[in-house]
């Protein structure tokens, strides 16, 4: 499965997450801005960039790159997001149906990756286990009455 097609379905399915919530959902004609969702929440407009995390088998975690990448048939540039981008970054992990909801400041604020643990064999919980399905940090009270 192409990289295109992985980044279809995790955004496919944070619409599906978004409508059962109640919100509304706009959707960018074309690729070329940094966020790939617009949610409306009671009137309140909330960028989203979506990403689509993918088994590191080795470590048994799931890997997401915070990076924006740009291609065209012969380059892919990678470069970091800026806090303005976007309001909030939703890492999909598809064979579990399951979403981390992190703020840009957090998402933007890791290296290059973000390992997302899905064990419990560790003795403390990594810093991404409190985003995990997240979904209130969404909600209109974080962002008072200036919204997008």
């Amino acid at each position: 499965m192409d990289t295109k097609l992985r980044g279809d379905i995790a955004e496919q399915a944070a619409v599906l997450h978004a409508l059962k919530r109640g919100w509304g959902v706009l959707k960018p004609i074309g690729d070329r801005l940094p966020y790939d969702l617009v949610f409306d929440i009671e009137g309140t407009l909330v960028k989203i960039q979506v990403k689509y995390a993918w088994l590191h088998e080795p470590s048994g975690n799931y890997v997401v790159d915070n990076r924006r990448t740009k291609t065209n048939r012969r380059l892919m540039l990678r470069a970091t997001y800026q806090p303005s981008d976007f309001d909030f970054a939703l890492a999909y992990i598809e064979p579990l149906d399951v979403f981390y909801v992190f703020p840009v400041d957090v998402f933007i604020g890791y290296g290059s990756e973000i390992h997302l643990v899905e064990t419990d064999k560790r003795q403390r919980k990594p810093r991404s286990a409190k985003y995990r399905e997240a979904w209130e940090l969404i909600l209109p009270l974080q962002f008072g009455a200036a919204g997008f």
